[in-house]
C-alpha cells in the first residue's frame, strides 16, 4: 500500500547551478517541456476520441483495500471500481528530466531537481548537482511486489466530480515512475522530437529504458522523465488505477485527470495539463445498501471527451 507523505518545507525554484553547467538565468536559453495530460481511460497514443478509448473498465472486487485485486461477480463482490489507464504527454521544446537525490539510506525520500535543456548548444544537466532548478517534488521507493522502484510522488491526480462541481471520489495513487513508453499521436507536428543522434536521443535511449532503479532500496540517485514527443503512461489494471464508486449515486459525472497540479515542475504552459471525459453512471437494481450486497454492477458510458480541459460541460 502507497504511504503518504507530507512533503518538506518548499524550496526556492532556481538553484544556484553549478561552475560546469551554462548560465541559465535566461528563460529564453532554455528550452522548455510542455506537459499535457491526456484523457483518462485512453490508451497511451490514443487521440482521445472516447469512442476508441477503450482502455477502462468496471470492476467489482472482494477487498475494497486491496490494491489491486481479481474482478468478480457482483454476488461476491464488496466494491465496485472503475478502472482506467491514465497518460502524460511532453509536446514541449524540451525533455521532462528530473533527478532525484538523497545523501544517505538513512533518508526515506530524495530531493528533487529538474534538468533543462539549453537552446545555444543542446546541453541537457548530467545529474542531480548540475540541474538547474529545485522542486517541491521528492521521491519514495514504494517496497509493493508490483513496484519495488523509486516513485515519483504527487505527480498526478484522478478524481470524479458531480454534475453540481463537488468532489465525490478521489485517487489513492501518488507515485509514477516516468520513462518514454509510448509516441504521441501527433508527434509530427513537434519541432524539438529527438532524432537519431546528440544529446537528446541518447536521453530517449536512458527514458526509454528507464525502470526508476528497480530492485535497488539502497539507491542514492534516480532518473525520472519523458522526452518530446513521448509519454508515459498507467494501464488500468495496475495498483491503485481506479476510483471507487460503490456509493456513487445515478447521474452524470466528469472523471478529471491532472498532471503537475502545484507546478512545482516548471513547463512552458500550463493551461493542458487537465483532460476530462463526461460520463454516466447508472445502478439497474438500485446502489448496494448498508446492510446488503452489490445487486448488480453499475452500467457505465463515456458520454464525451475534453482533452486540455478541467471540465468537461
Amino acid at each position: 500500500m502507497f504511504k503518504k507523505y507530507v512533503a518538506l518545507a518548499a524550496v526556492a525554484l532556481l538553484t544556484t547551478v553549478t561552475a560546469s553547467a551554462p548560465r541559465a538565468d535566461a528563460a529564453s536559453n532554455l528550452l522548455l517541456p510542455d506537459l499535457r495530460q491526456a484523457p483518462p481511460g485512453c490508451a497511451g497514443g490514443d487521440s482521445g476520441d472516447p469512442v476508441h478509448c477503450r482502455a477502462w473498465d468496471v470492476c467489482p472486487v472482494i477487498d475494497p483495500g486491496a490494491p489491486n485485486g481479481r474482478c468478480v461477480g457482483e454476488t461476491a463482490a464488496k466494491a465496485v471500481r472503475l478502472r482506467f489507464t491514465s497518460s502524460e504527454e511532453n509536446i514541449g521544446d524540451g525533455p521532462l528530466l528530473l533527478y532525484g537525490h538523497r545523501d544517505s539510506v538513512k533518508q526515506d525520500t530524495m530531493t528533487v531537481r529538474q534538468a533543462l535543456r539549453t537552446a545555444a548548444d543542446g546541453w541537457i544537466p548530467p545529474d542531480y548537482a548540475s540541474a538547474q532548478r529545485a522542486t517541491r517534488a521528492f521521491t519514495y521507493y514504494e517496497p509493493a511486489m508490483a513496484h519495488q522502484h523509486w516513485h515519483l510522488m504527487n505527480f498526478e491526480h484522478f478524481t470524479l466530480v458531480s454534475s453540481q462541481g463537488k468532489v465525490v471520489v478521489t485517487d489513492r495513487k501518488n507515485g509514477f515512475c516516468l520513462g518514454d513508453r509510448f509516441p504521441v499521436a501527433d508527434i509530427d507536428r513537434l519541432a524539438h522530437v529527438p532524432g537519431d543522434a546528440g544529446p537528446d536521443a541518447q536521453l530517449a535511449e536512458r527514458l526509454r529504458a528507464n525502470t526508476c532503479r528497480h530492485h535497488e532500496p539502497t539507491a542514492l540517485d534516480v532518473t525520472e522523465g519523458i522526452s518530446v514527443g513521448a509519454g508515459d503512461d498507467y494501464k488500468y489494471d495496475v495498483d491503485y488505477q481506479w476510483l471507487d464508486i460503490t456509493h456513487v449515486p445515478s447521474g452524470t459525472y466528469e472523471l478529471v485527470n491532472t498532471v503537475n497540479a502545484d507546478r512545482t515542475l516548471t513547463e512552458k504552459d500550463y493551461g493542458n495539463n487537465s483532460a476530462a471525459v463526461s460520463l454516466s453512471i447508472d445502478w439497474p437494481r438500485g446502489m448496494p445498501g448498508p446492510d446488503r450486497g452489490i445487486p448488480e454492477a453499475p452500467v457505465v458510458e463515456l458520454l464525451r471527451s475534453c482533452p486540455g480541459q478541467a471540465h468537461c460541460p
